[in-house]
């Protein structure tokens, strides 16, 4: 974090005491602005650069919420892999590479800067648009559906080792109406908001984890119209397969992005412990967090707090290492 005592830079000829950034650039940005890089930048009122942006986020000296948008990435890149490794970096961007100061923060920042009034909105005379604000952590929408994808992604493993994967192994080798009887409402667990968050997030913890079941991987073949939404679909292949009809819809358009590639930034590749990538791709009502040597996970607009697993399969390990080579990966 920031040094908040020493850091300022100009915004609007007043000091901004820098908080904390992030990024925002086809590879990484704030998930609450939008599924994609295009859809994010629009929400700022940003064009999608190339090279993208830093947003520089803190108070003037009335207390009044700032974001300062730059065009010095590697500025902003390298001050926060400095503030992530403990060390101290003085970001102070200079007045040319300021690109726009846009009232409010996007984001939840749980710091404030020290000796100046508490952290409000800037007064409505002084600004010309709307302030940003972070979404509210009450209710379930996409921000929030993105906001818990970016936790299973942070949390890998936290998420991974409820998952018994003898039960994905179990539901595909029985039939489509063995799964459908035995699946029940176990293939996905309830998630809520953490009180304990950091200040650039909101995030998705697991509130029921031993109801936390599989939900393999669905094929091609179509579904059987009078299948329980909540079963699991088998990977055996032979006669109509049945499944969770959110988890077939976002199989169906996550294959989709391989024949005709998304918008720059639904799907993006992030680093994953030895030889695997962390994908995460996202679409209209849905999000989908997966590792290429191991399984998905579903959230979806539709089922407020819910995480779907989705088992490897035959066809998941092909359809990740599809996607990981269209993703965008950080430079």
């Amino acid at each position: 974090m920031a040094d908040t005592d020493e850091e300022a830079v100009a915004a609007d000829d007043d000091a901004l005491y820098v908080l904390t950034a992030v990024l925002l650039t086809p590879a990484k940005f704030p998930s609450v602005l939008g599924d994609d890089y295009p859809e994010a930048c629009a929400a700022l009122g940003m064009a999608p650069l190339a090279d993208g942006y830093g947003l520089v986020i803190g108070q003037d000296g009335d207390g009044a919420r700032w974001t300062v948008v730059i065009d010095d990435v590697s500025l902003v890149a390298v001050a926060i892999a400095s503030w992530d490794c403990g060390m101290e970096y003085d970001l102070s961007p200079s007045e040319r590479t300021v690109v726009a100061a846009l009232p409010g923060w996007p984001l939840a920042v749980a710091v404030a800067a020290p000796n100046v009034p508490p952290p409000h909105d800037p007064h409505p005379d002084l600004v010309d648009r709307p302030p940003l604000s972070p979404p509210d952590t009450t209710i379930w929408g996409p921000a929030q559906r993105r906001l818990g994808a970016d936790e299973i992604a942070l949390q890998w493993a936290m998420w991974r080792e409820q998952i018994d994967d003898s039960t994905f192994s179990a539901q595909d080798a029985q039939g489509p109406q063995e799964a459908q009887d035995g699946a029940g409402d176990a293939s996905k667990t309830d998630v809520a908001a953490s009180d304990t968050t950091p200040e650039d997030a909101t995030l998705a913890t697991p509130t029921t984890p031993a109801t936390l079941a599989a939900a393999s991987e669905a094929d091609e073949t179509p579904p059987d119209d009078n299948a329980s939404d909540s079963t699991s679909a088998g990977g055996t292949g032979e006669g109509p397969q049945t499944g969770h009809s959110g988890i077939r819809r976002v199989l169906t358009e996550v294959r989709a992005y391989v024949d005709t590639p998304p918008p720059l930034g639904r799907v993006r590749s992030s680093f994953a412990p030895g030889d695997a990538r962390t994908l995460r791709a996202d679409g209209p009502g849905w999000s989908l967090v997966a590792r290429t040597d191991d399984i998905a996970f579903v959230l979806l607009d539709d089922e407020p707090g819910e995480v779907l697993p989705v088992g490897r399969g035959p066809e998941l390990p092909g359809l990740l290492e599809a996607l990981d080579k269209l993703a965008v990966r950080p430079s």
